[in-house]
């Protein structure tokens, strides 16, 4: 729960960047997460911290910022909103919520990591804050479903409680609701981002015992009374996706929806997270159009051994390059090495978690060591992959230090 005290840092991005439930458009207005970024490049030039803009030597450091659209005028208006903070805070602390910056220790890494300037500047919510760093199975879908796919979207929720992966989830009507309320039945935990409404969220009787339980944690980027704004909506799915270890669309439209424009930003900017897609039963044209994509499909049924190691075991599939003419297979990786590098990355960082050596690479993805290696070193190159000596093993690069991002 909420203290009265927060971190001086945080404290200075929520006078930043919060609207404490005003119209953002009522001046002074509160930065957009771009023009935060922005902020936090000058700071980090000047040597400084969100919270020495609390000081009172601030104005005078103010002045001479030269950021487009930073004028120290506005900055200085919203740093000088302390008593809208201070009832703000009151008022969440009350509601039982917290709120993490993304200078926080807390806040979540994979969100950093992943998401870099992309990574929310303010976190509310609700809950057991651990669970937003244990992954697990994200399960998205549509919001106007058949029973089919509520059931089909439960057996899976209930499956993934039992294997003790937890579902994280945008919380909307529809497939993610179910999704959700699924695992909790079974006993499971969950992650519910969500685009608006946190307050009335954190207080539905169908979730308010497993918040206390430390079962459930709701989040959210936009001021917990917000409502529902289909922009809100779209700029969250990023969230969901990068909490996760591995994503399931269950029902997607084509070419339109939340649903659908999640899932193809996942698969071109968040590939170290292995998209899933249900292609049992009736197959909605948005699904097939996402595994044409990229999108792998999701472990039929029955799953009678652990459906983690099923999502393991086919994440790390390459699945083979069409030719119309017969190619010797050890040729195939030459004709098209960058298409299929491209392809292969994600699953290589995936492995590459821990610290691997490449023939144990190499016989994890059944290829050529020389090809691995070819592969390691194209990574290494771009920085996506860190080498290290005595014994030569490879991991993915995760650089922490410059993610501090204030």
């Amino acid at each position: 729960m909420l203290t009265h005290i927060l971190q001086p840092d945080t404290q200075a991005i929520l006078l930043l960047c919060a609207s404490f439930g005003q119209n953002r458009q009522i001046e002074p207005q509160p930065l957009t997460l771009s023009e935060y970024n922005s902020l936090t490049d000058w700071l980090r030039e000047n040597q400084m911290r969100p919270a020495d803009l609390l000081e009172s030597t601030a104005k005078e450091q103010l002045q001479k910022i030269t950021v487009n659209k930073l004028s120290p005028e506005r900055l200085s208006a919203l740093l000088e909103r302390g008593m809208m903070l201070s009832l703000a805070v009151e008022k969440w602390t009350n509601q039982g919520l917290w709120v993490l910056g993304r200078s926080d220790t807390n806040y979540p890494k994979r969100l950093k990591q992943r998401l870099r300037h992309s990574a929310p500047a303010i976190l509310y919510g609700i809950g057991n804050i651990e669970l937003l760093s244990m992954g697990g199975l994200a399960i998205i879908g549509s919001r106007d479903v058949d029973d089919e796919i509520f059931g089909y979207t439960r057996r899976v929720a209930q499956n993934i409680a039992v294997q003790r992966m937890q579902v994280i989830s945008g919380g909307a009507r529809g497939v993610d609701q179910a999704a959700m309320l699924a695992v909790l039945d079974a006993g499971g935990t969950s992650v519910g981002v969500l685009a608006d409404s946190l307050t009335k969220a954190a207080v539905n009787s169908k979730y308010r015992s497993s918040i206390k339980e430390g079962r459930l944690t709701l989040v959210s980027s936009y001021d917990p009374e917000a409502g529902f704004n289909t922009g809100n909506a779209m700029g969250r799915n990023k969230y969901i996706y990068a909490l996760a270890d591995y994503a399931l669309v269950v029902s997607s439209s084509f070419g339109k929806g939340g649903t659908w424009a999640g899932a193809v930003e996942a698969l071109s900017r968040l590939q170290d997270i292995p998209v899933f897609v249900r292609l049992d039963g009736a197959v909605s044209e948005g699904n097939q159009q996402l595994h044409n994509q990229g999108a792998k499909p999701f472990p039929a049924e029955p799953w009678n051994d652990s459906l983690r190691e099923l999502l393991v075991k086919v994440a790390s599939w390459v699945e083979p390059v069409q030719t119309v003419e017969k190619i010797p297979q050890e040729t195939v990786l030459d004709i098209y090495p960058q298409n299929i590098y491209q392809a292969v990355l994600p699953i290589i960082l995936n492995h590459l978690q821990q610290p691997k050596d490449a023939k144990s690479l190499a016989e994890c993805l059944n290829v050529r060591l020389s090809q691995i290696q070819d592969w390691l070193n194209k990574a290494v190159n771009e920085g996506r992959v860190i080498k290290i000596n005595r014994p030569v093993t490879y991991v993915v690069n995760q650089p922490t230090t410059q993610l501090s991002l204030l």
